[in-house]
């Protein structure tokens, strides 16, 4: 609460101080408030009361005049850009900031569509890694079916015996003694 306070009790200063800030005469300060360069709150007595801002803007509109050489309507139209400027800023943050959210917010949904395509991706490969797996067992199985089925069970039983002939016919046996 103490914090409050202070924020709101800023510093005022009369237009005495101020001319002598710039070291200027007091009927300069009333001509740019009466141009409507600066306007000074008043105290209840109708005194003219500077804040900080307007001793920076003051400050400004000295510089332009005095050391620039830049007369009062030039010095209006400098400040109403500059007042321009600023408020295009502030807009071209809130259109920045708004892309940037809505940039954000699409890269997140495109992530995310991403890895759902990628994790089904996964189990299509794992699928066919099954199925793959499967046809290739089933080869080996088809390939001994392809060596014994009846077709060929009977080309395969003639070289079986002629091999089993041909270790035999080695062996002299003589069996009639």
């Amino acid at each position: 609460m103490l914090n409050s306070k202070l924020k709101k009790k800023q510093a005022y200063f009369s237009i005495s101080a101020v001319a002598k800030m710039f070291s200027v005469h007091q009927q300069t300060i009333r001509l740019y408030e009466k141009e409507g360069l600066i306007t000074p709150k008043r105290s209840d007595g109708n005194t003219r009361m500077f804040s900080e801002e307007d001793v920076d803007k003051l400050e400004e509109i000295i510089n332009l005049t005095h050391q620039l050489g830049i007369n009062l309507a030039g010095v209006e139209m400098i400040l109403k850009l500059q007042k321009k400027i600023k408020r295009m800023q502030k807009d071209m943050n809130k259109i920045f900031t708004t892309a940037q959210s809505e940039l954000i917010e699409e890269t997140d949904v495109r992530k995310s569509i991403i890895q759902t395509q990628t994790n089904q991706l996964i189990k299509i490969k794992k699928t066919v890694d099954i199925q793959s797996s499967d046809h290739h067992n089933n080869d080996d199985d088809q390939t001994d079916f392809v060596r014994t089925s009846p077709k060929n069970y009977k080309n395969n039983k003639s070289d079986t015996d002629a091999n089993q002939k041909n270790k035999f016919n080695d062996w002299d046996v003589d069996y009639e003694e």
